[in-house]
């Protein structure tokens, strides 16, 4: 009889716990990725997927993981997916560019950030992804431009550089190093932004 009372007690205890909701796989996943297993990451945004297949902010970090482990197909399908739940969100926009300007395809990619700036106009990572894309084409000028204001918005080291690489080939030497000696000054941050494109 004790037995039987045991295991009524463990099957009511197991009962009253709850098993893990799609937000925390998500926040499990977030964690193991910052650690840098994005692997264990991965798993971690599947299932919270299989839980919920239309919670838009895990396939954004799943998508994200996927970016930053070379998967850009993967990435690619992640963010249009983002995109097909909640066609007015920028960031989904922002990291779709990204992903298309990591394959190669610049001009679809300048197309998806400047959707992205219709919808947060003053947002500075936007502004730093279509920088690289117009220094990528050779829209030295305009990449000038989209790092400038950056730079008004929130200065940071690597915007700098990538200014002074635009000034570089733009031939404008004292610009270039005028930008190179801000980014190793000190003064502003390293990072404007611990993803760069991705935020």
């Amino acid at each position: 009889m004790k037995k039987i009372l045991l295991l009524l007690a463990v099957i009511s205890c197991c009962a009253c716990q709850t098993l893990p909701t799609s937000t925390e796989w998500k926040v499990r996943g977030d964690g193991y990725f910052k650690d840098g297993k994005a692997q264990k990451a991965l798993a971690a945004y599947n299932r919270a997927l299989k839980l919920n297949p239309e919670n838009g902010s895990v396939y954004a970090a799943r998508g994200a993981a996927y970016f930053f482990t070379g998967e850009y197909a993967a990435a690619q399908k992640d963010f249009e997916k983002v995109l097909e739940i909640n066609p007015y969100e920028p960031e989904g926009y922002s990291a779709l560019g990204s992903v298309l300007a990591a394959q190669g395809h610049y001009d679809d990619a300048l197309k998806i950030l400047n959707v992205a700036l219709v919808l947060a106009p003053n947002k500075p990572e936007i502004f730093f992804s279509r920088g690289g894309i117009n220094f990528m084409l050779g829209k030295y000028d305009q990449a000038v431009a989209d790092y400038s204001y950056v730079i008004n918005l929130r200065p940071a080291a690597d915007v700098y550089n990538a200014r002074g690489a635009a000034y570089l080939k733009m031939g404008d030497q004292a610009a270039a190093d005028k930008d190179f000696e801000m980014a190793k000054s000190g003064q502003v941050p390293e990072k404007l932004n611990d993803y760069s494109m991705i935020d």
